[in-house]
């Protein structure tokens, strides 16, 4: 398979230092706004790279949930191997990948483990599916086939009740959720010829400092 020729040329627009917000997570909604105007589907899906202590990174897709001044919150299995891998090492970065307004946003940050309040709160708003499917799914675990999965899926479904029936899921107790507390924020934003515009906040004391970055 030949991959040399396919590419697209970047022109939608640009970013310069006067389009930028104070803040970057004002800056960061300001752009996800947009996204989610423009019909992009999963605005709110990201990228999560994590690494072991001895730099063996992995990544995977998952979405955010919350965002505020804090940071960026997202829910998993504790026990996961990002679980695992933020356990040995807080530090981790995420990717928002928004192909069709050509832009991109980069993070880099320390994940802080949220409290069991929060983590409840947000749990009873999931479908009743998901919940026992937090119960059901061993994430990450070897797991002999799909039938097996499925087998651990209705015996979640017996313990608790169908959708519509039976009393609130509990929260899992191997189940919540991170807020990654940024320290570097990049605004991508394509240009012809690749000259593509990089903005980046690092953060600085109690504020932020931003410098271009060369594409």
């Amino acid at each position: 398979m030949d991959l040399t020729g396919l590419r697209e040329e970047y022109g939608r627009g640009g970013l310069d230092l006067p389009d930028l917000a104070d803040d970057p997570i004002e800056m960061f909604e300001r752009w996800l706004a947009q996204v989610i105007d423009a019909g992009v589907h999963e605005p709110n899906a990201m990228v999560v790279a994590t690494a072991t202590p001895d730099g063996r990174p992995s990544s995977r897709m998952v979405l955010l949930k919350e965002l505020g001044p804090r940071g960026f919150v997202f829910f998993t299995n504790h026990a996961s191997r990002k679980g695992d891998e933020l356990a040995a090492n807080a530090h981790c970065a995420l990717l928002f990948p928004w192909h069709p307004l050509e832009r991109q946003v980069r993070v880099e940050g320390v994940a802080e483990v949220l409290d069991r309040a929060e983590v409840e709160a947000y749990f009873r708003t999931r479908p009743r599916g998901a919940q026992i499917g937090a119960w059901a799914s061993a994430q990450s675990e070897v797991v002999d086939s799909r039938a097996a999965l499925a087998a651990s899926y209705a015996r979640a479904e017996e313990r608790f009740g169908p959708d519509g029936q039976g009393d609130a899921v509990p929260v899992p107790p191997h189940w919540g959720g991170y807020r990654v507390v940024p320290e570097v924020v990049e605004f991508w934003q394509g240009r012809p010829g690749r000259m593509h515009d990089r903005l980046v906040y690092r953060r600085e004391g109690a504020g932020w400092e931003v410098v271009r970055l060369a594409p």
